[in-house]
């Protein structure tokens, strides 16, 4: 067995795209032509086993909903219900319960998300593939293939084997899912002589990938997980998947939260039983004010504070596939995006044409037909180099719901929208010029070239044929003599200049050129070889988003470095990167380069390096792990399975939803139905805001139980009256509370939300600030409550009268802390947010009837020992309230006026 692994990996790290077909053919003893034997194949599948991708085993559904409860809060909580349980207060234990029961039920279903990443992988591998054994084609289960079997390949198929091709009719693979190459990749099978990132490995054919154009033949030299694929698979499981900073956080409030409670609670029960109280009515007492204590509404309010913020997500494009991942992308302070479709319209346009007669800008983007070409000095382009983008073309454009849209080559298409914008009439030019023959795009030639007469009477040309070819510059200009009606000479140097500045600004260059012919003439590659008329040089490009501009614009003032991750061309990236505005858009990595750096001078580069260009799965993963290291948030985006280890170790994964696949889906926490890079800034503004309204609900539902707790431990140390019972703090802290602190989970965004720089993952809830507004509210709420109640003593009420008025005074409080919480700077005094928000104002009237049902209804008064209060009562309760709001506005203006 080990001589097997070691054998397997041996060959695994062979660089075959080096090797020459003899050199594949003698490693695994198989014949190039006709195969392996089927003893042989037999023999191999033994050793190598079946080819598939190792598949991780998930827990079973019981035991992942017994991990839900390994969380501290849930812990808090079910000790919470014990307690209550021992005071026998059976409300409070059903209704925590249930609590927890919805927690547990949300993690449950989230449970395991990214592990369906793996099988998405292995769906990316064809079910059936075509081998010649023997000397004969057979077709077999793609899981029987072995390293050594000759893999035939045709337009359509799915490769399920890493191939070393050993011959080709004008085959092209899409990998962009493996790769991140935008455009299909065209096959050869000659031997390459240098060190290859995988992209450029041309005479490979790689598992997953997609055969779009011609036939091929290989040998298979990787099967299963040391394919290309199975690395990626391999990383994929092998990867951590960090927490997010809110379950972080809620971890360290949970575990603060539960030190405090029972400290206090030891606490208050020693000097309890050194006053000499009784032990059982100490135990008891303690209970009581553990149960005040817990804030048993603060998992419910961060759940649907989080799920209206995957409803508004989901209204602006952005599809949340775990809950805490939507104030997650609020802490982002880094943007990992994958450039084609994201940051580009992933949409082919011509932007420029070099023709004899000059330069012309092509205005215009995407695949419609609309925009103007403009050149420097007034002259018009020659209408031929628009004849041949309609006529030597394979492409169609039509038109729906969603605009123009390409059917066939994109670049093709680029050129039809191009002859649209020269106002060129495509049923009437094609029937002026109708094809006689033709030369289909072969890989080996670089170009496609097409034959049409002019049956136009009137024409100058009329009866002559004329061949029209469009190609690779170096193909094209090898066979020019001349310029396409001009005089000047053809030097062949001067447009090699032309094509290096359209390259250089992140173009792909196409030539266009014409060569006349008898009317009765055929084509072949001998008789387009030389003294072709060299028409224009066309440069096409994926445009960045107009959107894309102005989001990067916003994440800089929002303090969010952008980096842009691309399997394309370092040229290509580098001149996108300075059309985007990126920040460092003059530092550009490739893969190769990022491999000769350790980690130290890689993340060093990181600070001012914007664009990294040809990189492969472990450079993207390499590199969020890296920025990660600075305690920064970082979300990835991409489309190809290529891409899945990286989104799943970031803080946030972001998968495209058009047209990503389901491994990158899997893996990731939020997908994009609109592929926009726009759409990602939308959701950062929105995660701020969850974020923003999650802390004013902290900060609101606290002081709420840290003054009942501090009122139950003045009364036991003291030895008053409680203020307040158990069964009436729960109606308080599950009823009142909640319907109020939900309100806040609807606030709209603050003015300055997308102008503060991002906040640390590892910041905690509880700032030096928050902890100063929670000890000084929750004094205000116990001052409040021990005052009325001892004044309705004082007054000979009953201890139950007193108690009603407590409660509703409480409850008088906390609607009027809820109007300044909203802010927790600025003045909340203006009409507009005394006025509040429709879902605070529903809150309010919800609280209001609910307290009149506390202290009138006669259910109620039996359950929770209340008694009807009298109007005079009721208006001293509310402008208790409101002292409590004036205070709190004072204290505010003080923090503004004193505090740098």
């Amino acid at each position: 067995m080990a001589n097997k692994d070691s054998d397997s990996a041996q060959r695994a790290q062979t660089a075959w795209y080096q090797t020459t077909i003899d050199q594949v053919s003698k490693a695994f003893a198989t014949d190039h032509k006709h195969g392996l034997t089927d003893a042989q194949a037999g023999q191999l599948r033994e050793q190598y086993g079946d080819n598939r991708l190792p598949d991780k085993k998930r827990d079973p559904a019981w035991k992942r909903l017994l991990k839900q409860l390994n969380n501290l809060l849930i812990v808090v909580l079910l000790v919470a219900a014990a307690l209550a349980a021992v005071l026998a207060e059976w409300l409070e234990v059903m209704v925590i319960l249930a609590v927890v029961m919805v927690n547990v039920l949300i993690g449950f279903f989230q449970e395991g998300k990214a592990e369906k990443a793996l099988q998405a992988i292995q769906g990316m591998l064809a079910e059936y593939s075509q081998v010649i054994r023997q000397g004969h084609k057979q077709q077999i289960e793609s899981t029987q293939l072995v390293p050594g079997d000759l893999l035939l390949l045709e337009a359509g198929d799915k490769v399920a084997a890493d191939v070393r091709l050993v011959k080709v009719n004008n085959l092209a693979l899409q990998e962009a899912a493996l790769t991140g190459e935008s455009v299909a990749v065209e096959k050869h099978s000659s031997t390459l002589d240098h060190t290859m990132p995988l992209a450029e490995r041309s005479n490979m054919a790689f598992a997953g990938t997609l055969v779009t154009q011609g036939q091929g033949q290989g040998i298979v030299v990787a099967t299963g997980a040391n394919t290309e694929l199975g690395h990626v698979n391999q990383m994929l499981a092998s990867v951590e998947q960090l927490t997010t900073p809110l379950l972080r956080q809620m971890a360290q409030f949970a575990r603060y939260l539960t030190m405090a409670i029972l400290l206090v609670g030891v606490l208050v029960f020693a000097l309890g039983m050194l006053r000499g109280n009784d032990a059982s009515y100490m135990f008891m007492a303690v209970v009581s004010l553990v149960v005040a204590a817990i804030p048993e509404g603060l998992p419910t309010i961060l759940t649907v504070a989080l799920a209206i913020g995957v409803t508004r997500m989901a209204s602006r494009h952005a599809i949340i596939r775990r809950l805490p991942a939507v104030e997650t992308i609020g802490a982002v302070s880094i943007i990992c995006s994958d450039k084609t479709g994201t940051l580009t319209r992933n949409e082919m346009t011509a932007t420029a044409l070099v023709s004899p007669q000059g330069r012309f800008e092509v205005s215009g983007v995407g695949y419609a037909p609309h925009g103007d070409i403009q050149g420097d000095s007034g002259v018009r382009a020659e209408q031929r180099i628009f004849e041949i983008a309609l006529l030597c073309n394979e492409a169609h454009l039509v038109e729906d719901e969603n605009g123009f849209q390409v059917r066939g080559d994109p670049m093709e298409g680029a050129l039809l929208a191009l002859a649209g914008k020269a106002g060129l009439d495509t049923k009437s030019i094609r029937q002026q010029w109708p094809r006689s023959d033709e030369i289909p795009f072969d890989s080996g030639y670089k170009y496609m070239a097409t034959l049409h007469r002019d049956t136009a009477h009137d024409s100058a040309d009329s009866g002559v044929a004329l061949a029209l070819v469009k190609g690779a510059p170096e193909a094209i200009l090898q066979r020019c003599s001349s310029l396409y009606n001009s005089a000047a000479p053809f030097e062949i140097d001067t447009w090699h200049a032309h094509i290096d500045a359209l390259a250089g600004q992140g173009n792909r260059v196409l030539a266009l050129a014409c060569k006349p012919f008898a009317a009765d003439a055929t084509l072949s590659h001998e008789s387009i070889a030389s003294d072709l008329q060299l028409v224009a040089l066309v440069a096409i490009m994926d445009p960045p988003r107009d959107e894309a501009i102005s989001a990067i614009e916003e994440c800089h003032q929002a303090g969010i470095a952008v980096k842009m991750i691309t399997g394309d061309h370092v040229q290509t990236a580098a001149a996108i990167g300075r059309m985007l505005h990126l920040k460092h858009p003059h530092n550009a990595l490739t893969g190769s380069e990022i491999d000769q750096m350790d980690d130290e001078a890689l993340s060093q580069a990181l600070q001012d390096t914007d664009i990294f260009a040809r990189t492969t799965p472990a450079h993207k993963l390499r590199l969020v792990t890296l920025l990660q290291a600075g305690n920064r948030a970082v979300a990835m985006t991409g489309d190809g399975v290529n891409d899945a280890p990286a989104l799943k170790r970031a803080d946030i994964g972001i998968a495209m939803g058009k047209g990503g696949t389901a491994a990158a889906r899997e893996a990731s926490e939020m997908v994009l139905t609109d592929d926009n890079f726009a759409t990602i800034v939308k959701a950062v503004h929105e995660g701020r805001t969850v974020y923003d309204n999650l802390k004013k609900a902290i900060t609101f539902l606290l002081p709420v139980n840290g003054g009942e707790s501090l009122a139950i431990i003045l009364a036991l140390l003291i030895g008053l009256t409680l203020p307040i019972m158990p069964l009436q703090i729960l109606w308080v802290n599950m009823v009142s509370s909640i319907a109020l602190a939900l309100a806040l989970a609807f606030e709209a965004s603050e003015d300055d939300v997308m102008r503060r720089p991002p906040r640390a993952p590892t910041e905690p809830w509880l700032s030096g600030f928050i902890i100063w507004r929670i000890g000084l509210v929750s004094v205000l709420f116990t001052a409040g409550i021990f005052a009325v109640f001892e004044w309705a003593q004082w007054q000979g009420y009953s201890d139950e009268y007193a108690r009603t008025m407590a409660v509703n005074t409480l409850v008088a409080m906390e609607v009027w802390y809820l109007f300044s919480v909203r802010y927790l700077r600025r003045a909340s005094f203006s009409i507009p947010d005394l006025k509040g928000t429709p879902p605070v104002l529903l809150a309010v009237m919800a609280v209001f009837v609910l307290q009149l049902l506390f202290t009138y209804s006669p259910w109620l008064q039996t359950l929770f020992a209340s008694e009807p209060l009298s109007m005079q009562h009721g208006l001293l309760c509310v402008a208790v309230g409101i002292i409590l709001f004036a205070i709190l506005e004072l204290e505010k203006w003080l923090q503004r006026r004193f505090k740098p």
